[in-house]
């Protein structure tokens, strides 16, 4: 049982790291992402306020001055209309990201990541168990996968160099996928070096 609520706390406080870093990942920058649906709200109802939110506010004038010029463009037809909608989009997104010291790559027709589509879903349902359920079930197996392909290429760890090698790249995801999910749920400044490092280290392993 305490475990079972150890790994839920893990994947609680994971859940929010990756709603931390949403700007990194293929979210905010799709056509079917909350950055891209607040822009068609605004350009339908004619007022910028609602798309402020998504950047700073040194960069509030930018995107204002490109929501008067979308709005001029959309008057001279529905083709016109149609360029000057899908400017403003990747104004707004590249400038939303650039403020979150994210680059940008352009708008694409992606579904948002399952579970940041699970963490808007919980946002508008005032429901957050679905959500834990999947965060938890995905850390569980996680840990259950590399754990168990640790355990096993152990067991023969001796009998040779080759294998001897092919347990300790086995140990080296184990435990470098636990040492994130441990860093992320203390989620301290001081760590933050520390979890960058890991996390490229282990980008170029996974």
């Amino acid at each position: 049982m305490i475990r079972l609520r150890n790994i839920l706390l893990v994947a609680l406080i994971l859940g929010f790291a990756l709603l931390a870093s949403v700007t990194a990942s293929a979210h905010c920058d799709t056509m079917k992402g909350p950055v891209v649906a607040t822009a068609k709200l605004a350009l339908e109802t004619g007022d910028v306020t609602p798309v402020l939110k998504w950047v700073k506010k040194e960069h509030e004038a930018e995107i204002r001055a490109a929501f008067a010029h979308t709005l001029k463009v959309r008057a001279l037809g529905a083709e016109a209309g149609e360029l000057a909608d899908n400017y403003f989009f990747e104004t707004l997104v590249r400038v939303h990201r650039a403020g979150e010291g994210a680059p940008y790559t352009g708008l694409s027709a992606e579904n948002p990541e399952p579970a940041i589509e699970a963490a808007d879903k919980a946002l508008v349902s005032g429901s957050v168990d679905e959500l834990v359920r999947m965060i938890t079930e995905n850390v569980a197996a996680g840990i259950r996968e590399r754990f168990g392909r640790a355990q096993e290429t152990r067991k023969h760890a001796d009998k040779s160099v080759e294998a001897g090698r092919e347990y300790i790249e086995a140990y080296v995801l184990f435990t470098h996928f636990v040492e994130r999910l441990h860093l992320d749920a203390k989620g301290s400044v001081v760590h933050k070096a520390k979890i960058e490092a890991v996390q490229t280290e282990a980008a170029h392993r996974d």
